[in-house]
């Protein structure tokens, strides 16, 4: 496994008894240096995600959403090596060919979509990604060639959607999923799907191996991506009672306070003091308001406004 495979995918392994050695800085170097390994102690490689009897394996997925919701209008996969959305595909069409297949990539490796523009695999560069399961910086031959002809649409995500995917489904359906299984759902919060509306769509939920850190910061970047989790910069007096008056007015709006501390040092006004605030709202038409109020009664108010833009795309679009 790579180094940045999560320490609980790890551990799993090893709980069931699975000689673990993690090695290289991403899935490519990783596989490099398994099949290294492959040679000299003469054992048999078995690529996860492009090997013909892993991807018949995962076709089976297919034949249990079929069973399940027959005749769907269109199922949404991850993809990372493509392997799983070419065994699903490859069911899925054979028994309902007008099921649409959605393929959904995040934008920190959209590898199976470079390949399509390339017309074959080829190797694309990774960032770190909440995804960490779909980060393969090269698709698999055997799948590309498989699941091309049978996807429909392929989705690229921002990770700020993937966040916020992460956050809705602890919150709508008490679900632990990490953000490779959570890309398909980003897909559709981020706007990509509005025209599935009112059809029958299924969205695999395919991974739950995140660490308790990561998904604690998951959660935050999706409130931040909501709105509800805000973050601004205001300059108060420094008199006595100048931050009190700007806590009193977080408290009459509802608003709760995570974070707060105060600088003088850097200001070229002595009798004013800037306030760095981290706080909660309720949604985005709170934090709204609160940004209103704020700007209303004082004149250097500063938002970080990213949030609150994705926010109201996702209102306008949902």
């Amino acid at each position: 496994m790579p180094k940045a495979a999560p320490i609980m995918k790890i551990q799993k392994c090893i709980n069931y008894k699975a000689r673990v050695i993690v090695e290289g800085r991403d899935m490519a170097e990783a596989k490099t240096l398994a099949m290294k390994i492959a040679r000299d102690e003469n054992l048999l490689y078995i690529n996860g995600y492009d090997h013909p009897h892993i991807m018949a394996g995962q076709g089976t997925i297919g034949l249990e959403i079929l069973e399940q919701v027959p005749n769907p209008d269109a199922v949404i996969i991850p993809v990372g090596g493509g392997g799983l959305i070419a065994g699903i595909a490859t069911a899925i069409k054979a028994l309902s060919p007008k099921t649409q297949i959605i393929g959904v990539e995040s934008e920190k490796c959209p590898s199976f979509s470079r390949a399509m523009a390339n017309n074959g695999p080829v190797h694309t560069p990774i960032k770190n990604t909440l995804a960490d399961g779909l980060a393969v910086p090269k698709v698999g031959y055997n799948a590309y060639i498989t699941a091309l002809p049978l996807i429909d649409k392929m989705i690229v995500v921002k990770e700020e959607w993937i966040a916020l995917a992460i956050l809705r489904l602890v919150e709508e359906e008490k679900c632990v999923v990490e953000g490779a299984g959570a890309s398909g759902l980003a897909a559709i919060l981020a706007g990509h799907l509005n025209d599935l509306k009112g059809k029958r769509v299924v969205i695999l939920l395919c991974g739950g191996n995140i660490d308790t850190t990561v998904f604690g910061r998951c959660l935050e970047r999706g409130l931040a991506a909501e709105g509800r989790l805000v973050k601004f910069n205001v300059e108060v007096s420094d008199r006595p009672g100048g931050i009190h008056e700007l806590c009193e007015i977080l408290s009459t709006l509802g608003v709760s306070i995570k974070d707060i501390m105060h600088e003088r040092a850097w200001l070229k006004d002595i009798y004013t003091v800037e306030v760095k605030v981290v706080c909660e709202t309720r949604d985005w038409a709170h934090s709204m308001e609160l940004k209103n109020e704020l700007k209303k009664i004082y004149t250097k108010v500063q938002f970080s406004e990213e949030p609150l833009a994705i926010c109201e795309k996702e209102l306008n679009s949902v």
